[in-house]
């Protein structure tokens, strides 16, 4: 009997515990503009225009602080303007995992601040004839606003400042030691 009253108290306590867990948790959809270019490259190019879409998902440390972590497949690169390789865009695919801090207000509007890696998942150069044009990894610093409303529809803007050499290639007369920015736009909704 006493053995019982024990099991049937701890089941008590951990499911009262994962219940406040799940409580501290926000899950959410999250798409929008991607602006990227590429910062220190020593042949000419342009901004790029692209996109991400992905899932959302926060831990609520207080009732204003929270960690956030996104899952986004994201298109980056620049928009080539005539060099080595070709005349076309150079089109960069990855998965995006950034995780941030973030500050949200009682009125909806939030700062948040981290960093992010990208994992390749595809590269699109018209005319390149080398192995890979860019990394399998990226690392980046994330800085951003936005404002969240009481139903969980919110806007945000970021800036991802990349950390990382993107270029896996070697060209005599190219420099490889360029890195990717971004800039995006999103619309979100968090259940």
């Amino acid at each position: 009997m006493k053995k019982l009253l024990v099991i049937c108290l701890v089941l008590l306590s951990v499911q009262g515990f994962g219940q406040g867990l799940l409580k501290r948790l926000e899950f959410g959809l999250k798409a929008g503009v991607n602006y990227s270019n590429f910062t220190n490259a020593d042949f000419p190019t342009d901004p790029l225009v692209g996109f991400h879409a992905g899932a959302t998902v926060a831990f609520k440390i207080t009732k204003n602080f929270l960690v956030q972590e996104d899952f986004l497949f994201s298109t980056e690169g620049a928009k080539n303007k005539g060099s080595q390789f070709g005349k076309d865009d150079i089109k960069l695919y990855y998965i995006s995992i950034p995780i941030t801090l973030k500050y949200r207000a009682n009125s909806g509007f939030y700062a948040e601040v981290g960093t992010q890696v990208g994992l390749k998942s595809k590269e699109d150069i018209s005319g390149w004839n080398g192995s890979d044009f860019a990394k399998k990894l990226d690392f980046a610093a994330v800085g951003g606003i936005g404002f969240q409303s009481k139903i969980g529809l919110g806007i945000g803007a970021r800036y991802i400042y990349g950390l990382s050499k993107v270029g896996d290639f070697d060209i005599s007369n190219v420099n490889n030691d360029f890195k990717n920015n971004n800039a995006q736009v999103s619309l979100f909704y968090v259940f």
